[in-house]
């Protein structure tokens, strides 16, 4: 059994949201992904979606965007990105998915998962921007964090090999180039996770991406065009 990811999917199979804005490599991107997907992906894998998963509004719109990740194989497990505006309370999502049957897919708000040896874990987290209002919205995700890890390693032990997922960049070449902003790494270090996924960043933006090792840690940025739309593969 394998673990895969990929973010941002954007999908709009409710909604008329084009994302080739961001290039042309975006046009024909569903089909894209489940190309990849069915070529890589078993029933007993698990897939993570670090945020951005479909453009609708409301809860109730996404459906036939769930009933295109239902189809794929394997389990998925969904992380909030910042344009989810339909993502809602962890009961009524389930509850949703459970009304349409849709039974391959949960989502991640403050709590674990446990897949074979591995603590699954993460939070939205947000910009690492110089704007001092930031801060305290850093603050709460750092704290949701935190939450996410705790609950992982209370329930599953302290044993096992942690992965954290996370829709903003947890840090940028110039968090690392003035020595600030290191909150999301530090949290990470305190509860030694090795590997780091993120998505967020498109078009040229992907260039600024930090990718690679940190105090120890893997970074590794998994959004959908960043991946050139396949899925990234966890060793």
């Amino acid at each position: 059994m394998s673990i895969f990811a990929i973010g941002d999917l954007h999908l709009s199979f409710n909604e008329n949201k084009p994302m080739n804005i961001f290039g042309e490599n975006w046009d024909n991107y569903e089909e894209k992904i489940k190309e990849n997907w069915i070529k890589y992906v078993k029933q007993d894998d698990l897939v993570l979606l670090p945020g951005d998963f479909s453009w609708s509004m409301h809860l109730e719109d996404t459906k036939k965007d769930f009933e295109f990740l239902n189809s794929l194989p394997g389990k998925k497990i969904l992380l909030k990105g910042n344009h989810d505006y339909w993502w809602n309370t962890l009961k009524k999502m389930r509850n949703f998915l459970k009304d349409n049957n849709f039974y391959n897919i949960d989502f991640l708000m403050n709590n674990s998962y446990l897949y074979e040896n591995n603590i699954i874990a993460g939070t939205r987290g947000w910009s690492l921007s110089d704007e001092q209002e930031e801060e305290k919205f850093i603050k709460r995700e750092v704290a949701r964090l935190e939450l996410s890890l705790k609950d992982g390693i209370e329930k599953y032990g302290d044993d096992k090999e942690i992965i954290v997922c996370m829709h903003y960049p947890p840090i940028t070449p110039s968090n690392i180039l003035k020595k600030e902003k290191f909150e999301f790494i530090n949290i990470m270090k305190k509860y030694n996770v090795k590997k780091c996924l993120y998505g967020h960043l498109h078009g040229n933006s992907i260039n600024e991406a930090f990718e690679g090792m940190y105090e120890n840690i893997e970074f590794k940025l998994v959004s959908a065009d960043a991946l050139n739309f396949d899925l990234y593969a966890l060793e």
